[in-house]
């Protein structure tokens, strides 16, 4: 039987997810994506973790693949799909929300949050791993401090105009369109996932860009031999868009 931590704020905002998602509530001073690595073993799929932040969108979701670790990674692709989708639901009309290869999310190119990706440390690249934590941040709200301007590169939803999507808003959104991602992946292929990144993901002209089963990156020049490869397991070991210091996305 799943158990869920007491200690959240009685007075916080209510997390409505679909099944089959459960909910495990930490406060503010706990990390999503490290109590979701912890308790992954035994609490298993589905299993989303939540910190309730005002200033901050901060969740991890437990996944457990059927296929070898090397290629399972590809289901970071798939999170960052639902994340920015959840994002696109509640983004006003002339909003952009663009992914960073591979982590980071901008709107209208300021950076507002992103994710990152953790599996068991002794897992082996040929066999399944026992489980994925797929784990996000997004910025809500800009810091009283903060005015415009300040960090032009850095911004948030708030910001951006976004109205009432905060935290909450965000994380459901999240879950219903992860199920749907998961969805496609399955009936059509780990493609249909690559597309739908991919068209997210700002590219310089006469650039043709692939995403191969481990999930690397390969951009080639059109008309030219020349093809770059960037490593998606060596991009995911520092996340780019977090600030570490900060405990949360970069200013």
């Amino acid at each position: 039987m799943r158990s869920t931590p007491t200690s959240h704020v009685s007075l916080a905002e209510p997390v409505q997810l679909p099944p089959p998602f459960t909910l495990v509530r930490l406060r503010e001073s706990r990390d999503a994506f490290a109590d979701a690595c912890r308790i992954a073993p035994k609490n298993g799929a589905g299993t989303l973790v939540y910190v309730g932040r005002f200033d901050l969108a901060e969740f991890a979701v437990v996944l457990e693949p059927g296929e070898p670790l090397r290629t399972a990674r590809r289901a970071f692709y798939a999170g960052m799909v639902a994340l920015t989708d959840a994002l696109r639901a509640y983004a006003p009309p002339n909003k952009t929300v663009a992914i960073g290869w591979p982590d980071a999310v901008e709107i209208d190119g300021g950076l507002v949050g992103g994710a990152r990706m953790g599996w068991p440390s002794a897992a082996r690249e040929d066999e399944p791993p026992a489980w994925l934590v797929f784990g996000a941040m997004i910025r809500t709200v800009a810091m009283a401090d903060q005015g415009p301007g300040i960090h032009p590169l850095a911004s948030a939803l708030d910001e951006e105009g976004f109205g009432e999507a905060g935290a909450a808003e965000v994380t459901e959104s999240f879950a219903r369109h992860l199920m749907r991602v998961i969805d496609c992946w399955q009936v059509d292929g780990f493609d249909s996932v690559a597309r739908d990144y991919l068209s997210r993901v700002p590219r310089e002209r006469r650039t043709v860009l692939n995403i191969d089963e481990n999930g690397d990156l390969f951009t080639r020049r059109v008309g030219t031999d020349r093809v770059e490869r960037r490593e998606l397991v060596k991009a995911l070991a520092t996340p780019s868009w977090l600030d570490p210091t900060l405990g949360g996305p970069r200013l």
